[in-house]
C-alpha cells in the first residue's frame, strides 16, 4: 500500500506502515521510526549580544540564520517525517531546549542591542520555535493527519517533549498576545496525558523551594521553615542584601524577577492549574515571602552605591516582580474562590468560607495587604460576594475591611480613591472582574438593577472598551517599555507617541490595544492622531544652579552669576597691612563715644525767655501765665504722699554716671570719695535687712526647742564616755561602766541580737574559736 492509499485510508501515524528503499531492497517499516530521521544538525541557540559590536552582531546574525533556515526546513516537512524528526533528532530537542533557557524574556528587551537587524532576525525566530512547539503540540492537524489521542500522549511524555518547566517556559515566552492560542495548546496536553497534572502537583513544592532559597540568600528564614535551634556561635554571619556582592544581588533580583513572572504567565494562560498551587498553601507562603524579601530588597537597592545604571534596572524588575506577585494572588483567589461561587456551585459557603480564611491569614502581612488593595480593591471583593452570598457574614466582612484600612496606617502610606468608594464612578465589580460579570448576572436571577446593567452591556458591545484597570493605572517606565516593544514586534509600522496614548487610553493593556488596532475599533480621538506619530520629547530640567532662590542672589560675593570677584575684600584671618599693636592704639572710638556722652551731662531746668529791643517778651512761660485748658481733675489726689521715702528721693533727679571707659582719673578719684562718705552715712544709720541673720534664727529655734521639752518632763541623757582616754593609760570608773552598757544593748538598734547569734553560732561549732 502506498502512501496515498495509506492517507485515504485514513489510518493514524501511529498505525501506518511505510515501504522504502531502492527496487528490489524495499523494507517495511513503522511511520514513526528512527530509520526515516533526516541527518541535519541543529544549532544551539544563544541570546542577542548586550553590546553593539559589529563582531558579536555579526555572529548573532549567523548562527540564528542557520537555526531559521533549520527550523523552516522543518515546518515544511509532511506530517509523518516532522514527527519522526521530532521524536527521534536529539539536535533538534537541544535547539529547542536552549531557546526556551536563554530567549530574553519580555522585560529584558529593553537591555538587548538596539540593532534593527539583530531585532528582526530575534522576532523571525521567535516565530519559527512557536510553530515548531505549536505543532508539536498538536496531535490532528487534518482528517488525513492525525495520531491517535492516547499514543499521542505517550509520545510527547515519554520522549520529554514536553514537560512542566518547558511549558512555563513556553507561556512566559510566547503568552503574551497569544493567550488563547497558548491556553488551547497546555490543555491539549494536559487533557491527552493527565501525568502532567501529577508532575505539577510535584512541582509545586519545588517552585516554593525558591522563595525559601531566595529568603536563605537574604539571611532571613520563613517561619514554615526556619528552624527553631540557635545558631552556633563559630558561623560566619548571615549576608543580607544590604551586605552581599552586586554580583549576588543582582543574580537574586534576577532569579525573583524570572520567577514570579514566569508563575503569572503560566497561571493566567491555563487557569486549571490554580487549584493545584491552592492546595499546597501556596497563598500564604507568597504572602510570608514579600512581607519578609520585598522591604529589605528595596532599602538594598535605595541605600548601596553602585552602578546607576544597573541599580535602575534591579529596581524596574523588583517593581514587575511585587507586581506580579499581587497578579498571582489574585488570579488564585478569582479561580480557586470566587468562579466556583459566581457559577453557583454547590459547596458554595465552603468556599466563601476558604476565601475569608485566606484573606484572614493575610492580616498579619501588613505590607502585602496593603499593596493587593491598591491593585485590587478588597472592598470590591466584599460586594461581590455580598452580592452572590446573601447569608455573608456581615461581622467578618466589616473586620477585614477594618484590617485593610489598618494595613494602610501602619505602613504610613495613603490610601488612593478607588471605585468602590466612589460608588458613582461605576460598577466596581465589573471593572475588577470583567469576565465574570455575565455569571453573576446569571446567579443573581435577574432583578431591576442587573437588567439595568444587562441592557447597558449591550449597548456596548461595538464601542471598544476600556481596560480591565481602567485609565488610571499606570506602570513603571520598564513595563512601559517592554508594553511598547511588545505591540510594536506585531505592528512596526506604529509610532511610539501613537502607541502611548493608545495604551494610555486602555489602561496600559496590550492586548485590548492590539485587538482594538486590529480590528479597526479605536475611540474616535485615537483615530485623529497620525499613526507614525513619535514619542514626544521629554523638556529638559532646569539646572539646579540656575534655578537656586537663597541669601546669596545677585550680592557682590554671588560667584554661580559673577565670573569676576573683588578679592581684595576677601581675606582668611586679620586683614592684610594691619597689626595687632595699631589696633589697640586707636582709639577714635572712644573719643567718639565721649563726645556723645558728655551730651548727656547737660541738663537745663530752666528755658530761658527771649526778648526783643522793646523789652517785651518773645515767648510766654508755663509758669506765669495760667493755661484753662489744664486739666486740674487729680490735682486733689496726693500722689505718693503715704510712701516711706523721702521727698528729696522723689523730687531729686538720678545722677548722671559716666561709663568707666570715657572716665578720667580726676572724675574715678571724685567717685570713689563720694562712695566712702556713703558708706559711712549708711553704717550710722540702722538698716531693715530683708534677710536674717542664720546663726540668730539656729538660736531662737533652739531656745524653743529646749522650753518644750522642759514642759513636757524629758530629761535628756547622761553624758556617755564611752570614748574614753588614750589607750595604754588605763581609763575610769564611768567610761567601763558606759562601755558594758553598750554592749548589753546592741540589739536594741541597728543588727538585732547580733552578740546572741554570734554566741550562738559559735556554740555549735559554725565559727571557729
Amino acid at each position: 500500500m502506498n502512501l496515498k492509499e495509506m492517507a485515504c485510508a485514513r489510518v493514524p501515524l501511529d498505525e501506518q506502515q511505510v515501504t522504502e528503499g531502492p527496487r528490489g531492497r524495499e523494507r517495511t517499516l513503522p511511520a514513526l521510526h528512527p530509520a526515516r530521521k533526516e541527518d541535519r544538525g541543529f544549532l544551539p541557540y544563544q541570546p542577542p549580544p548586550e553590546d553593539s559590536s559589529p563582531a558579536k552582531v555579526e555572529e548573532f546574525l549567523e548562527q540564528a540564520q542557520f537555526i531559521s533556515e533549520d527550523l523552516e526546513w522543518l515546518l515544511a516537512l509532511p506530517h509523518d517525517k516532522f514527527w519522526c524528526q521530532v521524536v527521534f533528532d536529539e539536535s533538534l530537542q537541544k535547539c529547542l531546549d536552549s531557546y526556551l533557557r536563554n530567549a530574553p524574556r519580555g522585560i529584558d528587551f529593553a537591555s538587548l542591542s538596539s540593532s534593527p537587524a539583530v531585532a528582526e532576525m530575534q522576532r523571525s525566530l521567535h516565530r519559527s520555535i512557536f510553530m515548531v512547539f505549536l505543532r508539536m503540540a498538536t496531535h490532528k492537524e487534518s482528517k488525513d493527519n492525525f495520531i491517535t489521542p492516547a499514543v499521542f500522549g505517550e509520545i510527547i511524555y515519554d520522549n520529554f517533549l514536553f514537560d512542566i518547566p518547558k511549558i512555563l517556559d513556553l507561556c512566559v515566552l510566547f503568552g503574551r498576545g497569544n493567550t488563547q492560542l497558548m491556553h488551547k495548546m497546555i490543555e491539549n496536553i494536559f487533557n491527552q496525558q493527565p501525568s502532567y497534572y501529577g508532575d505539577l502537583n510535584e512541582t509545586v513544592p519545588s517552585i516554593i523551594q525558591v522563595f525559601d532559597t531566595i529568603l536563605e540568600k537574604c539571611g532571613l528564614q520563613s517561619e514554615e521553615t526556619g528552624a527553631s535551634e540557635p545558631v552556633k556561635l563559630n558561623t560566619q554571619p548571615r549576608r543580607t542584601p544590604m551586605t552581599m556582592t552586586e554580583e549576588d544581588l543582582a543574580d537574586l533580583v534576577l532569579y525573583l524577577c524570572d520567577t514570579c513572572t514566569t508563575i503569572h504567565s503560566f497561571l493566567d494562560i491555563f487557569p486549571e492549574a490554580c487549584s493545584t498551587f491552592h492546595q499546597h498553601g501556596f497563598l500564604n507562603r507568597l504572602s510570608s515571602f514579600y512581607e519578609m524579601a520585598v522591604p529589605d530588597l528595596e532599602k538594598a537597592l535605595t541605600k548601596r552605591n553602585f552602578d546607576k545604571c544597573l541599580q535602575e534596572d534591579l529596581w524596574r524588575r523588583v517593581c514587575h516582580s511585587r507586581r506580579r506577585m499581587v497578579e498571582i494572588t489574585h488570579l488564585l483567589l478569582q479561580h480557586t474562590c470566587l468562579q466556583p461561587i459566581l457559577e453557583g456551585s454547590e459547596h458554595t459557603a465552603s468556599f466563601v468560607e476558604d476565601f475569608l480564611q485566606t484573606f484572614s491569614a493575610f492580616l498579619q502581612e501588613k505590607r502585602f495587604l496593603a499593596d493587593y488593595d491598591e491593585q485590587f480593591p478588597v472592598a470590591d471583593d466584599i460586594s461581590l460576594l455580598q452580592q452572590a452570598f446573601p447569608h455573608l457574614d456581615d461581622t467578618r466582612t466589616s473586620y477585614l475591611l477594618q484590617a485593610v484600612e489598618s494595613a494602610w496606617d501602619s505602613i504610613g502610606k495613603k490610601r488612593p480613591v478607588t471605585a468602590s468608594s466612589a460608588n458613582q464612578s461605576g460598577d466596581p465589580v465589573s471593572k475588577a472582574y470583567p469576565d465574570i460579570r455575565p455569571a453573576l448576572m446569571e446567579a443573581a436571577g435577574g432583578g431591576a438593577t442587573i437588567g439595568e446593567e444587562r441592557r447597558g452591556a449591550e449597548a456596548m458591545v461595538d464601542i471598544p472598551c476600556k481596560g480591565a484597570n481602567g485609565a488610571v493605572c499606570t506602570v513603571s517606565a520598564g513595563e512601559l517599555e517592554s508594553l511598547l516593544s511588545h505591540i510594536r514586534d506585531l505592528l512596526p509600522d506604529l509610532g511610539e507617541g501613537f502607541l502611548l496614548a493608545c495604551l494610555e487610553e486602555y489602561g496600559y493593556d496590550s492586548e485590548l490595544v492590539i485587538n482594538n488596532i486590529l480590528e479597526d475599533k479605536l475611540a474616535p480621538e485615537l483615530n485623529k492622531l497620525d499613526r507614525a506619530m513619535p514619542r514626544p520629547v521629554k523638556e529638559a530640567l532646569p539646572s539646579v544652579i540656575s534655578s537656586r532662590s537663597n541669601v546669596f542672589n545677585d550680592d557682590e560675593f554671588d560667584v554661580f552669576n559673577r565670573d569676576q570677584l573683588d578679592m581684595s575684600r576677601v581675606w582668611k584671618g586679620r586683614r592684610p597691612g594691619e597689626s595687632v599693636r595699631e589696633m589697640l592704639n586707636d582709639k577714635r572710638h572712644i573719643d567718639e563715644q565721649r563726645e556723645r556722652y558728655q551730651s548727656y551731662q547737660t541738663v537745663v531746668e530752666e528755658v530761658p525767655i527771649a526778648t526783643d529791643q522793646s523789652g517785651n517778651q518773645g515767648g510766654t512761660c508755663p509758669f506765669d501765665d495760667y493755661d484753662d485748658e489744664y486739666d486740674d481733675t487729680y490735682d486733689i489726689n496726693q500722689v505718693g504722699a503715704n510712701d516711706l521715702d523721702e521727698d528729696d528721693d522723689l523730687l531729686n533727679r538720678r545722677p548722671f554716671t559716666t561709663p568707666q571707659v570715657l572716665r578720667t582719673r580726676r572724675q574715678e578719684e571724685e567717685e570713689e570719695e563720694g562712695e566712702e562718705e556713703e558708706e559711712e552715712k549708711e553704717d550710722a544709720v540702722k538698716r531693715d535687712q530683708f534677710v536674717q541673720d542664720p546663726a540668730v534664727l539656729r538660736e531662737r529655734a533652739e531656745a524653743r526647742r529646749i522650753a518644750m521639752q522642759s514642759r513636757k518632763g524629758y530629761r535628756p541623757p547622761p553624758q556617755s564616755h564611752v570614748v574614753g582616754g588614750p589607750k595604754g593609760r588605763g581609763q575610769t570608773q564611768e567610761t567601763v561602766l558606759d562601755r558594758r552598757r553598750k554592749e548589753m544593748n546592741k540589739s536594741r538598734g541597728a543588727n538585732h541580737s547580733r552578740r546572741t547569734m554570734a554566741d550562738r553560732k559559735r556554740n555549735k561549732g559554725m565559727i571557729p574559736s
